[in-house]
């Protein structure tokens, strides 16, 4: 079995003091692949560095909804230009959140667009933040189409799942699927076709049940992989190997994926 890690902050503050042995347990365990989002423009500097440093590591550029207080417009000409010269496996994190209060929602439209136009021009999938926005996001997406992508911790219906899998999204689940009060989530992840699924960690973030309260670390991608196996009612093997080519047809860039020489 080879899991992939769809969505892995592996360049955060908190894996600092041991990112390279978790990548090597990561990896005994059988992960052979891991997405890379950066938050920001300043941040995509540490994505390159990780993901230079850790073969199977490959990253996404983007302004995440709740930096762009911080952003500035010649960020969107600089990330145009990055995404150019660099060309990573795909635009993000990108997307909006109706959840956080103090984060303008109408500034965080404007660098969605924005960078859903640079995805389009660059030909590039996205790896899309949708808290409490899935109708707005799909507003932007059916307005500004882009090379399909993934749908981050996907938290919506099955109707605004079914909307994303038409506009040729994979949808992302991780560590909230192993806890029992999850209904919904659990649900989704039983029920929607596998061929729709891609599996995360949002590693240091969204840890699952054994690590509560925890960072969380990709070197748990593949136990949450046999938790889904065991909602689903198939082999982990089956899983990994769908959601391996589920990933892929998401992100067509990331086996290939090389750093940019200096």
């Amino acid at each position: 079995m080879a899991w992939i890690d769809s969505h892995c902050h592996l360049d955060a503050s908190e894996f600092d003091a041991d990112r390279a042995d978790i990548w090597r347990l990561a990896q005994e365990r059988g992960l052979s692949h891991a997405l890379v989002p950066a938050i920001g423009l300043d941040n995509c500097t540490a994505v390159d560095a990780c993901c230079a440093r850790f073969p199977g590591c490959a990253p996404a550029y983007g302004i995440h909804p709740l930096f762009v207080m911080e952003a500035q417009e010649q960020d969107l000409e600089a990330l145009d230009a990055r995404l150019g010269k660099h060309r990573p496996v795909a635009v993000g994190e990108i997307g909006l959140d109706g959840y956080v209060q103090d984060v303008d929602f109408q500034r965080q439209e404007h660098f969605f667009a924005a960078q859903l136009k640079l995805a389009r021009k660059h030909q590039l999938p996205v790896v899309l933040h949708v808290r409490q926005a899935v109708d707005a996001v799909l507003k932007q997406l059916r307005r500004i189409a882009v090379p399909g992508g993934i749908a981050h911790a996907f938290n919506g219906s099955t109707q605004q799942a079914e909307a994303f899998l038409k506009l040729g999204f994979k949808l992302g689940f991780g560590g909230t699927l192993t806890y029992p009060g999850s209904t919904r989530i659990r649900r989704l992840a039983a029920e929607l076709p596998l061929e729709a699924l891609v599996l995360e960690t949002d590693a240091p973030d969204i840890a699952p049940l054994w690590l509560r309260g925890q960072r969380n670390s990709p070197a748990e991608l593949p136990a949450i992989g046999r938790e889904l196996a065991a909602l689903r009612g198939i082999s982990a093997t089956e899983l990994a190997e769908q959601l391996r080519a589920n990933t892929l047809a998401a992100l067509p860039g990331l086996l290939s994926w090389q750093p940019t020489p200096r």
